[in-house]
């Protein structure tokens, strides 16, 4: 069984005489920033010198100033940027005052594990991961809950790496749902995968196909976007509540008979063979490959990709739903 970590493990005592460099105010980054200042800890922001985030934080009652400034004056430097951008970022503006002693931290593991940074010895690298969005991160913080956290330890030069670990997950509220220990291959690879194959591409793909299945065969648009989009959340809500037998205990017999004679006609062995390559294809590198040249693009098949989906019925189909469902949250 995997260790897991909670409050009582994770004394926060060991970062409050640090300062800690919150590098980005996205949504990890104001989630963490907030999270840690609340928790007692001293917090600076690094933004890009005319970054639109820099009033937002000040507002926030955080301090900010450029990354160099940021990571010249911290103990502890959490880069909380997209992926794409660690490597620049860290290069120019991070690595020359990285010195010996000082602790870098990421919360996913991509930019480390195939080699963007190439950090020095002398310092601490480790991974908190909050298993969550950066808002969620902020509301069940504010709340007195957590988001369950993953903790992860690359290089431990001060032979407390750990322990700064354990603290930063408390500090943000991790420890308070529990804070899983693991390595930085497992992690990025399983994140990878699950976003790919499952949460995102895999759930994506299987929503457009079954609303053109039906839209195809006649039916209202209107029907084939409830069916197959929005009572998506219905269902994943009692999944996540309960896993999938509380899922199966909530429907009717109809649908639980359904789920188990059809769904494995439309996740077939073909789709699990498939789901190894892309598993294979994190494992050796080549996603990451392919990502970031497609950054070196400027991302062609990325903004492309976005247009056309953009432009799929069932954006338009939802929208119109979604406006007259005065209980959605619809701020961008």
């Amino acid at each position: 069984m995997a260790k897991v970590y909670y409050e009582s493990d994770c004394p926060i005592e060991s970062i409050k005489h640090k300062t800690v460099g919150i590098i980005g105010y996205g949504s990890q980054g104001h989630a963490h920033a907030l999270n840690l200042h609340d928790s007692g800890v001293k917090v600076l922001v690094g933004l890009y010198e005319g970054s639109r985030s820099a009033e937002k934080a000040r507002k926030d009652g955080l301090q900010v100033a450029t990354v160099e400034e940021v990571a010249q004056n911290s103990d502890i430097i959490m880069i909380l940027l997209p992926d794409e951008k660690h490597r620049e970022v860290y290069e120019t503006q991070i690595k020359p005052h990285l010195t010996k002693g000082k602790t870098l931290m990421v919360a996913h593991g991509f930019s480390i594990h195939f080699g963007q940074i190439i950090p020095p010895e002398n310092v601490d690298v480790i991974m908190v991961a909050p298993k969550g969005p950066g808002h969620r991160v902020r509301v069940t913080y504010t709340q007195g809950a957590g988001v369950p956290s993953l903790l992860a330890i690359y290089q431990d030069a001060s032979g407390k790496a750990k322990e700064t670990g354990l603290a930063y997950a408390n500090g943000i509220g991790g420890a308070r749902a529990g804070v899983l220990e693991t390595n930085f291959k497992e992690e990025t690879e399983t994140d990878l995968f699950g976003e790919q194959a499952v949460l995102c591409g895999g759930l994506s793909a299987l929503i457009k196909t079954g609303y053109e299945t039906l839209i195809e065969a006649g039916y209202q648009p209107e029907m084939a976007y409830f069916e197959c989009l929005h009572e998506v959340k219905l269902i994943v809500d009692l999944i996540y509540e309960g896993g999938l037998a509380n899922m199966r205990y909530s429907i009717s017999n109809t649908a639980e008979y359904g789920d188990y004679s059809r769904g494995e006609r439309v996740i077939t062995d073909e789709t699990k063979k498939e789901m190894k390559k892309i598993l294979s294809e994190i494992q050796e590198g080549k996603f990451a490959r392919d990502f970031i040249l497609e950054n070196q693009s400027n991302c062609a098949y990325l903004n492309s990709r976005r247009r056309l989906e953009a432009n799929h019925s069932i954006e338009e189909v939802g929208k119109n739903l979604r406006s007259q469902m005065k209980f959605l949250d619809l701020k961008k």
